[in-house]
């Protein structure tokens, strides 16, 4: 039995908020992913052109330093510019009534939260490789598929969700369970920017009872926990959607 010298529930509230940040920024990389693929398969060069730029180079960069630049560079910019229309609209609005203070009304300052910016960014980036991996599981799919399903007088809405969302999810589940397999573990990059996940809290842990090992041991089979849960999951989903091709 591992001693963790009282800090058991600070790793539970940690492996938690871990917990939320991965399902919350798998929610966000699956639109954006599905978005994605459904724009490089478009017939528009440009919806095609942005897809290829989104994918080409959220890949091409690491993931630490794109933490980092939408966390700290995102915040700095978007204060930067609402400083700007604030003094442009304080202009403006005491050209229509000197006599009122209309900057009480506009916040001077936005705070991003580590855990929004930490799900906004992880599902940023893994919303690329999901794009991806969706692209690949629609183009597996028979194209005379739908076409019949268009014969039969479905509209593509109907088709899409009764015909080509099935077979896509077969063919897209071993990309995805991979997806999600090291999202799981990139949130751990989160503590970098000061949220209090399980890493952050065995990182506190550690460093006030000066055993490194035994909790950074401790985080790292919450993480195995966590995987091996999900790969039972992703293996019984497989199955279920492979009834039909047996």
């Amino acid at each position: 039995m591992i001693d963790l010298k009282g800090y058991e529930w600070s790793l539970l509230e940690g492996a938690w908020v871990t917990l939320q940040v991965a399902l919350l920024s798998l929610g966000l990389a699956m639109l954006l992913g599905m978005l994605g693929a459904l724009a490089k398969l478009s017939k528009f060069g440009w919806l095609r052109g942005i897809a290829t730029v989104y994918t080409t180079v959220i890949r091409g960069i690491p993931d630490l330093v794109l933490m980092m630049l939408i966390f700290y560079g995102g915040q700095m910019l978007l204060n930067n510019s609402l400083y700007g229309i604030n003094e442009w609209l304080n202009e403006y609005m005491a050209g229509q009534d000197p006599n009122h203070d209309w900057t009480s009304y506009l916040p001077d300052y936005i705070d991003v939260s580590p855990f929004i910016a930490g799900i906004l960014t992880i599902g940023f980036i893994f919303g690329a490789y999901m794009a991806e991996t969706f692209r690949g599981a629609i183009m597996a799919v028979d194209s005379g598929e739908m076409e019949a399903a268009r014969a039969y007088g479905m509209s593509s809405s109907l088709a899409f969700r009764r015909i080509l969302l099935p077979q896509m999810i077969r063919h897209a589940l071993p990309g995805f369970g991979n997806n999600w397999l090291v999202l799981l573990k990139t949130t751990a990059l989160v503590s970098i920017i000061g949220l209090d996940d399980m890493v952050r809290k065995g990182a506190l842990a550690a460093g006030s009872t000066q055993m490194p090992f035994t909790f950074y041991f401790t985080v790292a089979l919450i993480f195995l926990l966590f995987t091996s849960i999900s790969t039972t999951g992703l293996r019984w989903m497989e199955r279920r959607f492979s009834i039909h091709t047996r």
